[in-house]
């Protein structure tokens, strides 16, 4: 009833704001945009317009990087593709070497393209692949299911596509899995283990320093989390039928986190639309087309990693499992581990994600490096200034130190 809901209140909308951009772009004619009244009757209209959600991936958009002086074209390729997630090369027209990495996009309600900032930064110096995941509400039943063990077994896959000598870069949530991957990987002598892993702002340990999104997992059961929080996709998507974590869903747990921020934006955006500061209002609509795209999890990821990550804390209690066989960190003894932690961060707060040093017990101390920056939330620790100027640097020397 959940996602019918939603569906219904979804349908109901489409006309009014259809009618809504209609009327902001008839105002929007230059001989009505200097009348005062316009402009504000034409903010409000465009704001209604764009008071929905989007379930389709936004595009990249980085068709050439600049490396020195000159303009290299980048092209989208899948190096790889299962129902569930796609191996996207962001290949240069360059014949120049560089190091290979791995960027590991959150699977938490957004698309990959929550990134992008993060690949434009690395590709200059660095032949960048993304795990592209796919919304689950597009993927048929008969794909199967897909938990946390599926998950491992993609990030696994994906790095022995690209080969050995590969670098893996985790955002946020995917931190678990990807120690969880490169400990398997170092337990079966994979030669696809990779070289260095950097970790940022990743759950770890989330019994240290809990933030409120901590507090909330541990106070309700997982029957709660699947009884209130997953739906079945409706029968018109391809994915009919298949249970669901709803990206919606996720969205408004964000959003009511920080609920007084988007409402101040929102209101700076009418005001900046109507004065007729375009680019100001360019910078904050185009933030909210990424952050109102929105793609579904299967249940099983998302109960799975709720009971695993934030309830029982298997990884650091040396009770995770892959297939049966338990995680070991203590086996990664080759691959450089980098972990990043920002100062303000709300969801994963300082501390969590440094626990992966003391778990990573048999590595070289020459073979850890830890970066905590100051004065940084969770999205500045992989986008902004802060990132572009500070973490970087640090990372791309994690990486060619270990390359």
């Amino acid at each position: 009833m959940l996602y019918l809901a939603y569906q219904m209140q979804s349908d109901i909308m489409v006309p009014v704001r259809t009618w809504a951009g209609i009327a902001a772009n008839s105002g929007g004619q230059p001989l009505l945009t200097d009348h005062p009244a316009i402009r504000n009757l034409t903010a409000v209209y465009e704001l209604i317009a764009r008071a929905g959600l989007s379930h389709t991936r936004p595009p990249f958009g980085i068709d050439s990087i600049l490396i020195g002086h000159r303009e290299v074209a980048v092209r989208e390729e899948a190096a790889a593709r299962t129902p569930f997630g796609t191996l996207l090369h962001f290949k240069k027209d360059l014949a120049l070497a560089q190091p290979r990495v791995l960027l590991v996009a959150p699977l938490s309600g957004h698309f990959s393209t929550l990134l992008r900032a993060t690949v434009r930064t690395m590709l200059p110096e660095h032949d960048v692949f993304i795990t592209d995941w796919h919304n689950a509400r597009d993927i048929p039943l008969t794909a199967g299911r897909f938990g946390v063990d599926e998950y491992v077994d993609h990030l696994i896959k994906f790095l022995e596509v690209m080969g050995p000598g590969a670098h893996v870069v985790a955002v946020c949530q995917p931190c678990v899995s990807v120690l969880a991957a490169a400990a398997v990987m170092a337990q079966a002598g994979n030669p696809a283990q990779p070289r260095s892993i950097t970790l940022m702002a990743g759950p770890i340990d989330t019994r240290i320093n809990p933030t409120k999104v901590n507090e909330l997992a541990k106070k309700r059961s997982i029957e709660w989390f699947e009884r209130a929080l997953t739906a079945s996709v409706p029968l018109r998507y391809p994915g009919a039928f298949r249970r669901v974590y709803p990206g919606f869903v996720q969205l408004i747990a964000f959003m009511s986190m920080n609920i007084d921020r988007h409402v101040k934006a929102h209101r700076e955006l009418y005001d900046n639309l109507a004065n007729g500061e375009i680019e100001k209002a360019a910078v904050t609509k185009a933030f909210y087309d990424e952050y109102f795209a929105v793609l579904d999890l299967t249940a099983e990821f998302h109960l799975e990693t709720v009971q695993l990550i934030f309830q029982e804390h298997a990884l650091p209690q040396g009770k995770l499992e892959w297939r049966g066989q338990r995680v070991d960190p203590a086996a990664i003894r080759k691959t450089m581990l980098f972990t990043v932690e920002g100062e303000r961060d709300d969801i994963c707060s300082v501390g969590q994600t440094v626990a992966a040093h003391d778990l990573c017990s048999k590595l070289q101390p020459y073979m850890k490096r830890h970066h905590m920056q100051a004065g940084v939330g969770h999205y500045g620790v992989f986008s902004g200034k802060r990132w572009e100027n500070q973490i970087y640097p640090i990372l791309k020397n994690v990486v060619l130190s270990s390359d």
